[in-house]
């Protein structure tokens, strides 16, 4: 009975340290054993592990990918419009030890802090360097200047023994107090290019309508040589026929043409006031009729 009594404290004593040396590492974790603040042992593999009782202790780490949202931040181009932009940043512990000692005992918040201030330390280099324009960083070249944000800031970080996976900026605005200004340089400049543009316009305008006019010209002036040359021919035409045809029936060319001027000249309810005599309704009453005399009116 006294050797049971002996040995309950020696098994709760023994469970206790066993159960305070042993540790588990998940897939999600790194660890470090310290003991007396000294590194003794890096952890980077999931698993079960043991320490020293009461001697060692154990600090895990995030082995997963880690975020970082930076606060807004103002940042100078080179043609000195001021922007505020904010950026977001993806991080991972890739140093367990180095780590350790660069954030101390605050952990994932200090680190936070530091890569912070890196980060907000390449976007005013990067988006301030020479030739980059406010322009510049609302264009597509944006892409460009987050990956030299993102090289140069992992530089700086490893240090922390952090490797800076992905630097995007989310936001670039126009500062509050310089928001009216811009506007209204901006309204300026879109009605100068306006004016520009329609001044440009108007040119443009009175050129084709003076190439079009000078077309027109030489269209209706090309026309009308044309149609006098047909013209002229017409009528050499038609005189080379009348010829032919006064060559062959003098008396029957009279009859057709005394024929065609009494169709133009009696129309639907016309009047005529002439003497009976005359000849120009000779072929009425048969005194035109082998006279071989010409009865039409006078140009026919």
């Amino acid at each position: 009975m006294r050797r049971i009594t002996y040995l309950i404290p020696v098994v709760v004593l023994g469970i206790v340290l066993l159960s305070s040396s042993i540790f588990v590492v998940d897939e999600r974790q790194r660890a470090l054993v310290l003991q007396f603040g000294q590194i003794r042992q890096v952890i980077d593999e999931p698993g079960l592990n043991f320490k020293i009782p009461f001697i060692q202790n154990v600090i895990y780490y995030e082995d997963r990918i880690l975020s970082l949202d930076t606060a807004a931040t103002e940042v100078t181009p080179s043609d000195d419009r001021r922007l505020v932009v904010d950026a977001f940043a993806r991080y991972r512990i890739v140093d367990t030890e180095q780590f350790n000692r660069a954030v101390g005992g605050g952990g994932i918040r200090r680190a936070d802090d530091l890569i912070e201030a890196i980060l907000t330390d390449r976007i005013r280099a990067v988006l301030g360097a020479d030739g980059v324009t406010s322009n510049t960083i609302l264009s597509e070249e944006r892409a460009g200047l987050m990956v030299q944000i993102t090289a140069q800031a992992r530089a700086r970080a490893e240090s922390l023994g952090v490797r800076v996976l992905d630097v995007r900026l989310k936001q670039t605005n126009l500062p509050a107090q310089n928001l009216d200004a811009t506007f209204a340089r901006m309204r300026a400049e879109r009605e100068r290019e306006a004016a520009d543009e329609i001044a440009r316009g108007e040119e443009a305008a009175q050129r084709i309508r003076a190439t079009a006019d000078r077309t027109v010209v030489e269209l209706v002036s090309d026309a009308a040589r044309e149609a006098e040359i047909t013209r002229g021919e017409a009528d050499a035409e038609r005189t080379r026929i009348f010829a032919e045809a006064f060559g062959q029936d003098t008396e029957f060319f009279d009859f057709t043409r005394s024929l065609t001027a009494y169709e133009r000249a009696l129309g639907e309810n016309s009047s005529f006031v002439i003497s009976p005599d005359s000849e120009f309704f000779g072929y009425f009453d048969g005194s035109a009729l082998g006279g071989g005399n010409s009865l039409a009116p006078a140009g026919q």
